[in-house]
């Protein structure tokens, strides 16, 4: 059993060697972390299961963020454990030490991959749907307590601790003692023979598992004991003496009670193995799938690759790369020149011509390859890339003669061009690399004519490189067929590798001949050899690829020049919106400061009157006046700002930010011309409206409204109308026309300012004054402390501030109100 999966619905028909498949499979698999990852990337095959396509596809792109998040995956433990998992399941049985460790290895692969899943970073929360689903088997469970059980009791150089269990513990306290009153013993025998001259070296060593001494060979006579061997040289021989014999012998049979202690702990362990056997092939199998998809998305990484997309009817790859091309030149330090072609809808055949090494074959393989790739499930090397299903990819690509078939190179060709003609349909992709070639040259042009016609009506996606006129002529005047000519550098004639959709390319065999360095006198001849009409379709090529390379700079220049205009426009517009900010900013400063002024100019006018009852009654009059010509101010200073910002005119309601632009039945709105609140009855026309204003109704058209109330919320009343609201009670105040604005307590003591201070702020509230001045004078600053105090903790007064200079300045406090 493999940890492998077979692949579902593999494409049959696929020429997987004439197309690098398995070069390919290679590359990929050596970003694998582990053998069976390996395994996996090299059992892939295109499917024509396009869930599963696009569900590989997903599970790359995941593994793809969590590499770009540098989240690691643990695999460096990873094997197939299918073998250990049945051996464990057998009764009695006993793995080795060495495959206990490696169960524990991959059980803590496996429990750290369930830990990332289950308790992703924040970052990749809710990312990963594709992985927990693949992995939805192994989150019920953990393998830690498995890899921890062995981990315990067995060390990193095979051997069990000591605690692996009491009886192991025990035994091994025992050899300890018996190896100690051994030595005791030999030592003692050691100092008796050494006075004699018997013992070769003073020293112990052990034989057979047993403890002996050296003795010279010509005195061992003379000790009693049994002699366990002799050195190389035969000098010495290794006895154990008589008194030990019992002693060796306990020791022996306690190296036996060891082993099979051990033996039981390894069958114990091997028994736990089996009762995780299904989680552990289960998760491993999971893990070699996360191994494989993980080497793809490192590949991705390398090779800048994208997941491509499925269409029923186009074929589109754009900057796309041969990996096995582009791994070649980075070795060499060479840069490869990215594919771009389209082939869509019933336009499904396009015939490549262009010089030899051009990159024709180049163009037919990359387009291949990365075909495969996506119905493999494998990312591929391109900026964009769009492909059908395929069911085959048929190739007849190189040299196919086949000495051991009795085959030239023609017949071979032929050969395999009548398999593909037979199996080719319209969700076949055709390569047919030089088609008609290895002939007489005219006889092949009618066949290449003929072979692209049979394709075409076919419907299969055929790619076709050609030198043959016949075939550029063929694509020119067939629907459904697109000529594509492989680049080269009209200076020096080499090839560029840059595919030109739309025009036939040039052979330019001759020319090609002469840059490779053949003989000049050659080539003159060839050239002289050529025809007319030759002669005349090759200029006729070169000026149209000349004309169309002086078009695409053209291009190209445009595109810098108007990226760099858009560069500018932006940062004018930038330092415009700066500057205009700070012009704003002064502006407001200048307007508020002229209202002040103005404000101050007419509260003094007013105050020079001299008539009490005149003077109050203009000063109500002022106040609401000023609050009008403030609002009407404003309005007008952010109309003038937004025109000028969108350069609309200054009366063009979309630069009029002040004007309501929903105003609906019931709505109470205030109107600009009384500053009253006023009902919204109905609308009469587009912007003119029906109101009330108590019993009065009247037409006011919708620029004269400001600060539209919902209906809910009702008007605002004053503090006395509210108290007056209230049901049952009833609440009378002095006339307002003998309210001033200000009140004038110099001269009173804190006591007289504080009592008179509260009479007027009660008086001013019910009133709905909005502010009030009270006037307290300089002095020692006694008094307009006290009061200032006061006024912060009274209930109708929403704030304080010093008065200015031309109103008093430090002599003087504003008071405001609570509305």
């Amino acid at each position: 059993m493999s940890l492998v999966e077979a692949i579902p619905s593999p494409v049959v028909h696929a020429d997987l060697a004439a197309l690098e498949w398995p070069q390919l499979l290679a590359l990929v698999a050596g970003y694998a972390s582990s053998s069976v990852g390996r395994e996996s990337i090299a059992a892939l095959l295109p499917s024509m299961d396009e869930a599963w396509v696009e569900r590989q596809h997903q599970l790359t792109g995941e593994l793809v963020l969590l590499l770009a998040e540098q989240i690691s995956i643990p695999l460096g433990g990873l094997f197939d454990p299918t073998t250990f998992a049945a051996k464990a399941q057998i009764p009695g049985a006993a793995l080795e030490a060495q495959e206990l460790q490696a169960i524990a290895r991959v059980a803590n692969d496996i429990a750290a991959w369930q830990g990332l899943l289950l308790s992703p970073p924040a970052r990749v929360v809710g990312r990963l749907p594709g992985l927990v689903e693949l992995s939805k088997d192994l989150l019920h469970g953990s393998l830690r307590p498995l890899a921890e059980s062995i981990e315990r009791k067995i060390l990193p150089d095979g051997s069990l601790v000591d605690d692996a269990s009491p009886e192991l513990r025990r035994i091994r306290r025992e050899q300890e003692r018996q190896q100690r009153e051994i030595e005791a013993s030999l030592r003692a025998a050691l100092r008796r023979l050494s006075a004699d001259g018997a013992t070769q070296d003073d020293l112990i060593t052990i034989r057979g598992d047993r403890f002996v001494i050296p003795v010279r060979s010509e005195l061992k006579r003379k000790i009693s004991g049994v002699i366990h061997g002799a050195s190389s040289s035969g000098q010495t021989v290794y006895v154990e003496p008589l008194e030990t014999i019992e002693q060796n012998n306990e020791l022996v049979r306690l190296i036996e009670e060891e082993q099979a202690e051990i033996h039981r702990i390894f069958v114990a362990l091997t028994r736990q193995v089996g009762g995780y056997s299904q989680a552990l092939v289960a998760g491993a199998h999971v893990l070699a799938e996360v191994d494989g998809f993980q080497a793809r998305a490192r590949f991705s990484r390398e090779y800048e690759c994208v997941a491509p997309t499925q269409t029923p009817d186009a074929l589109v790859l754009e900057g796309a790369r041969h990996p096995l091309l582009e791994k070649r030149l980075k070795v060499t330090g060479g840069s490869i020149v990215p594919l771009t072609l389209s082939l869509e809808g019933e336009n499904r055949q396009l015939i490549i011509s262009g010089p030899n090494t051009g990159g024709k074959t180049v163009t037919l393989k990359t387009t291949a390859l990365l075909a495969m790739m996506a119905q493999a499930g494998l990312p591929v090397p391109a900026v964009a890339a769009s492909f059908p299903l395929f069911t085959a990819f048929l190739a007849d690509i190189g040299d196919a003669q086949s000495i051991e078939e009795a085959l030239s190179t023609f017949s071979a060709h032929i050969t395999n061009i009548n398999r593909l003609a037979r199996l080719a349909g319209p969700t076949a992709l055709v390569l047919l690399d030089e088609l008609g070639s290895s002939t007489d040259p005219e006889e092949g042009s009618a066949l290449a004519v003929a072979i692209a016609d049979h394709f075409r009506n076919a419907r299969a996606w055929t790619l076709i490189s050609t030198h043959h006129t016949s075939l550029k002529v063929y694509a020119a005047n067939t629907e459904g067929v697109t000529n594509a000519a492989a680049g080269v550098d009209e200076k020096t004639l080499a090839p560029n590798y840059q595919l030109r959709l739309g025009v036939p390319g040039a052979s330019a065999g001759i020319q090609t001949s002469e840059r490779l360095g053949l003989d000049k006198q050659i080539v003159v001849a060839a050239r002289e050899r050529l025809g007319s009409q030759q002669l005349d379709i090759a200029r006729f090529l070169d000026k149209l690829h000349a004309e169309l390379t002086e078009l695409e700079a053209e291009r190209k220049k445009t595109r810098e020049e108007q990226y760099a205009l858009n560069t500018e426009r932006a940062r004018l517009q930038k330092e415009g919106d700066v500057e205009l900010r700070a012009q704003t900013k002064e502006f407001e400063v200048k307007l508020a400061s002229l209202v002040k002024d103005f404000e101050f100019q007419m509260r003094e006018t007013v105050r020079a009157i001299e008539d009490r009852a005149s003077q109050q009654k203009l000063s109500k009059e002022a106040e609401r006046r000023l609050t009008r010509l403030r609002h009407e101010f404003q309005q007008s200073f952010n109309a003038t700002v937004v025109a000028h910002r969108t350069g609309a005119d200054a009366g063009d309601p979309n630069a009029q930010p002040h004007i309501l632009r929903h105003v609906s039945v019931g709505d109470e709105v205030r109107l600009k011309s009384m500053n009253k609140i006023a009902r919204v009855v109905r609308e009469i026309e587009k912007d003119v409206f029906e109101v009330a204003l108590g019993p009065i109704k009247m037409r006011v058209k919708r620029d004269e409204l400001t600060e539209a109330i919902p209906e809910e919320k009702g008007p605002k009343l004053t503090p006395l109308a509210q108290v007056r609201k209230r049901s049952g009670i009833s609440v009378t105040s002095s006339s307002n026309d003998d309210m001033r604005m200000e009140i004038n307590l110099i001269g009173h003591t804190v006591d007289e300012a504080t009592e008179d201070l509260e009479k007027y702020l009660d008086r001013a509230f019910l009133a709905g004054l909005p502010k009030v001045r009270v006037i307290h004078g300089h002095g020692a600053g006694i008094l307009r402390r006290a009061l200032r105090e006061f006024l912060k903790s009274h209930p109708h007064v929403a704030g304080i501030e010093e008065a200015p200079q031309n109103e008093g300045g430090q002599g003087a406090t504003i008071v405001e109100l609570r509305q």
